[in-house]
């Protein structure tokens, strides 16, 4: 839980940072990163270590093993620590609020960027943390493309390169597409603007026909640029009375991508599924999806 890393992180000094960003160094080379390469790093004799190991194991900072050698991996808490240390440490942020959004594959929290100027209002925030990796690493990397070859690699490793993908996407897309304004990111961590409007699938819609059609431009826009979400639909699209945003970019694919046409039709299929069952609005995905490859 997030408040317990708050909490704590509150409480850790510095010597118990340099200890679990040495695991996360670490973790490149090893699966269970030796004592002797921690003390290395954080150049800490082994009975200072083996004090505050005991105390991050404690905490589910870290986790550890005995067999084959003594070895210690890092552990979620202990990824948004290093995480939460670096995004305060530049004023990212300076406070974190409710959790707004939990799956299987990321969590997401509400939080506070103070005005870069002494005087002004502080800004509300979005924080997500990527979690891939977590529950099944086959399963991620079964579905994750750029995952594909890889016969290694850590849920740190899973979990930073959605962050950094998804970080890319939307600097790619924004402002010419409709996303949430990217404002750092950091190891898993990802700090946006504050989504406007309320989820697609919670909305009763007025006017279903003009953000039907809202959407399905945007969805061009992002063909047009190169891309495809790939993972589209009413639990990711934002709406309010300007427009809309789309959300969770993890899986976007290029659009040379082998299945790019079947990945598009999906999005769209789920879309107009959505509209369909709410609004009895009828349209033809393959006709919709062939407007947006021709337009």
């Amino acid at each position: 839980m997030i408040d317990d890393v708050v909490k704590l992180f509150k409480e850790m000094d510095s010597k118990d940072l340099r200890i679990l960003a040495g695991i996360e160094i670490g973790m490149k080379h090893f699966e269970w990163v030796p004592v002797e390469e921690i003390m290395k790093y954080t150049r800490l004799p082994y009975s200072t270590l083996e004090f505050k190991i005991k105390s991050l194991i404690k905490d589910n900072m870290v986790i550890g093993t005995n067999n084959p050698y003594e070895g210690y991996q890092i552990y979620f808490d202990g990824y948004d620590t290093l995480a939460l240390n670096t995004l305060v440490k530049r004023g990212t942020i300076s406070a974190i609020g409710d959790e707004i959004g939990v799956g299987k594959e990321s969590v997401v929290h509400e939080a506070v960027k103070e005005p870069e100027l002494s005087f002004g209002e502080a800004q509300g925030v979005i924080l997500k943390f990527h979690r891939e990796g977590r529950t099944s690493f086959k399963s991620v990397k079964r579905t994750r493309s750029h995952l594909e070859g890889k016969e290694h690699f850590s849920w740190i490793y899973a979990a930073r390169l959605a962050a950094k993908r998804e970080a890319e996407i939307i600097k790619k897309l924004y402002p010419d597409v409709s996303v949430p304004k990217l404002l750092d990111n950091n190891r898993h961590a990802l700090v946006m603007d504050v989504a406007k409007g309320t989820l697609l699938y919670k909305t009763k819609l007025e006017d279903p026909e003009w953000f039907l059609n809202e959407i399905l431009r945007q969805v061009a826009l992002v063909y047009e640029k190169g891309y495809i979400h790939s993972d589209l639909s009413e639990y990711n699209i934002f709406v309010n009375e300007n427009g809309v945003q789309f959300i969770d970019w993890p899986q976007y694919v290029e659009v040379s991508h082998p299945h790019a046409e079947e990945l598009l039709e999906r999005d769209v299929t789920n879309v107009l599924k959505h509209f369909k069952r709410k609004y009895k609005i009828d349209k033809d995905p393959k006709e919709t999806v062939s407007e947006i490859m021709n337009s």
